[in-house]
């Protein structure tokens, strides 16, 4: 029956929503693993991010124009199987480049009889000389193209992919549902998609304790742990199953008809109340051009010209667009690299990271959302009162925003970097710092990362940097003695990785987080009724909005990267030279970047809400006189036409009675 196709069509609709939004999310989760495995900055993975908005962009037009003629739900089939290829192709990379390698002075459990000294007593032509013939061997097989473009090439795939699932499936839902059943259908599948960045994250979570080349070595041999900022999870794992899951999503659109039956009947189409008053003939292109018309582009655009013109010229709209993409700015860049400011300014895994991101943040955010919706409903608001909820919501979380200023910790003490050797405070990186008299017999190389703690509490660069000459063990259990640096009375060794440091942090942690709860909450609460205020301007402004949003999902990531690239302290080097990722950041300026640049965004879009509400206001009270005057002069027309109508049967009375007595 046709209730049982409207049904899997819901079904299947929600799926692919949750398909979507689950690769989505899992791509902002492997921000920090995509940068150390391909060792790029943060700029880079800012235009990666942002070439899924491109992608969208290059077809949005064609499908917005095309779609409603052809077969949607096979429009749908074939773009949730390009989003399925495209995050195929994302996690190529994986299997036609060599396994993962870093620099390490410990020796693995298979080398565990040879210890050498991490101290290589050299001159400093010799070193050199071996660095340039190892780092020509091992580049010699290397590509010439650099591997994150087949995840730039894979993201622009996905983001083709993702366009007709949206805009064709809700118009599909509108064609068959009464009007009071389609904004259920449409609330009930953008419920199911909440759920999708929520698995997303957790994904990532759970690919980033498995190391990426899991399968394909002995994991006795590796000594890193995930806390290590060299560590790389196993983030080709989760685009697999990302791309599984959206090619399943693919399937069950094949069998659907090219229509369906309305289930009930609808009224026609009108423009509000409140739609007559802001956009002056607009039309309704919703339901202008059905699918099954044949309508040429020149005549369509004859009608889409007029109404974009009418839009833009509107200052109340110009402004919320403005201030929409200025917002959409600040929130793209702050949740794109939230999780990486939890992993570098907190101290922790991006694995813990991710899991609060899908359990705390995200669940937040949609009952945020959701209950912004239930407050618009219940306080009746009209258009002025759904601008001023939304403002208010967001002043009220911008103004908490600014106690994450005050969650600080320090940086962490690395002999070199942000201290001197003689532990005097600074972070101000400089190479030369890092060699100082207790190691100068050692001939270091500068570019290493391979940190150590010293029994003094103080992180070293490397071994080599902390002077040590020898060592015991192997793996993760390896000691380091005779360290000169270290500098603590009869005890002078250093274990693998970073000290902790993070006592000043873990007290702070949950604060950040119990705030970061609040804020989303509070934000989110202002989207629904911000949205409804769009809606109610005009059904064709809502477009144009999420066009904008689009746009805005380009640059911002970019921007944000290459900002917080400013605060790095030392940075990697790649196999065969040049720059590679981060390897530790100045925590204060890291922090300072990314909150000041977020909250500077919000606070020009504050200053431009000002002359918008002015603007509104005015146009209300106007409105309102009009349609004062016009109840008036339709009331006196009314009396005026009354009259006549009373002395016309007057006069007929007065006619017929001179008749009556003449006869």
């Amino acid at each position: 029956t046709w209730n049982n196709v409207r049904s899997m069509f819901l079904v299947a609709l929600s799926f692919a929503y949750f398909a979507k939004a689950l690769s989505g999310s899992y791509m902002k989760s492997t921000i920090t693993q995509l940068e150390r495995r391909f060792d790029i900055p943060s700029y880079l993975i800012g235009v990666i991010d942002g070439s899924f908005e491109i992608g969208n962009l290059l077809v949005i037009a064609f499908v917005s124009y095309f779609g409603a003629k052809l077969h949607r739900p096979k429009i749908i089939a074939v773009g949730c199987v390009l989003m399925s290829i495209g995050t195929f192709i994302i996690a190529l990379p994986h299997f036609i480049i060599r396994r993962y390698e870093y620099k390490t002075s410990v020796p693995s459990v298979d080398n565990s009889t040879l210890n050498p000294s991490p101290c290589y007593v050299s001159s400093p032509t010799n070193l050199s000389q071996k660095e340039v013939q190892a780092k020509g061997k091992c580049c010699e097989g290397d590509s010439n193209l650099s591997m994150w473009i087949y995840v730039l090439l894979g993201n622009i795939l996905r983001g083709i992919g993702e366009t007709p699932v949206q805009p064709l499936g809700i118009s599909y839902i509108d064609d068959f549902a009464t009007e009071e059943n389609a904004a259920l259908y449409v609330g009930c599948v953008q419920t199911i998609s909440v759920v999708g960045p929520v698995f997303g994250y957790l994904l990532g979570s759970l690919c980033a304790k498995i190391y990426v080349d899991i399968g394909f070595v002995k994991m006795e041999t590796i000594t890193i742990t995930p806390a290590d900022a060299r560590w790389v999870g196993a983030w080709w794992l989760g685009y697999l199953i990302a791309g599984v899951i959206t090619l399943l999503s693919a399937i069950p659109f094949w069998f659907l008809p090219r229509s369906l039956p309305v289930s009930g009947p609808q009224s026609p189409e009108k423009c509000t109340a409140e739609q007559k008053s802001f956009i002056k003939d607009s039309p309704l292109l919703k339901h202008k051009y059905p699918a099954d018309e044949h309508t040429s582009f020149i005549e369509m655009a004859k009608d889409f010209i007029p109404t974009l013109r009418t839009l833009l010229g509107h200052p109340v709209y110009l402004i919320y667009l403005c201030v929409t993409i200025i917002q959409l700015n600040s929130l793209i860049g702050m949740v794109t690299y939230k999780p990486k400011y939890i992993e570098q300014h907190f101290r922790q895994s991006a694995s813990k990271a991710n899991f609060l991101m899908g359990v705390i943040n995200i669940p937040a955010v949609a009952l945020g959302m959701f209950s912004g919706g239930l407050l618009m409903k219940r306080l009746k608001l009209n258009i002025m009162g759904a601008a001023k909820f939304a403002f208010g919501t967001s002043l009220i979380g911008y103004i908490l925003s600014l106690f994450f200023f005050a969650m600080s910790c320090e940086n962490a003490k690395i002999a070199g970097v942000t201290l001197s050797y003689n532990s005097t405070d600074t972070v101000s990186y400089d190479k030369h710092l890092l060699s100082t008299t207790c190691n100068s017999n050692c001939m270091c190389s500068v570019s290493d990362w391979d940190p150590v703690c010293g029994a003094n509490g103080i992180t070293y660069v490397s071994p080599c940097f902390a002077g040590c000459t020898s060592s015991a063990g192997s793996g993760k259990n390896t000691v380091f003695s005779n360290c000169s640096c270290v500098g603590v009375a009869g005890n002078l060794t250093a274990t693998t990785g970073q000290c902790p440091h993070k006592d000043d942090c873990d007290r702070m942690f949950p604060y950040f987080l119990a705030l970061s709860v609040i804020t989303s909450f509070i934000i989110s609460l202002g989207g629904t009724p911000g949205y409804m205020f769009l809606i109610r301007l005009s059904s064709f402004s809502s477009n144009c909005k999420n066009v904008c949003g689009r746009t805005a999902g380009i640059p911002a990531p970019i921007y944000f990267g290459a900002i917080i690239d400013t605060t790095c302290l030392k940075w990697g080097q790649k196999r065969c030279g040049g720059i590679g990722a981060c390897r530790i950041y100045n925590t204060t300026a890291y922090r300072i970047a990314y909150l000041g640049l977020t909250l500077s965004l919000r606070t020009l879009s504050f200053i431009m809400c000002i002359p918008g509400f002015v603007l509104l206001s005015r146009q209300l009270k106007e409105e309102e006189r009009n349609a004062i005057h016009e109840a008036l002069t339709n009331g006196g027309t009314e009396l005026e036409a009354l009259r006549k109508e009373e002395f016309a049967i007057s006069n007929s009375t007065d006619s017929n009675t001179d008749r009556e007595t003449r006869l």
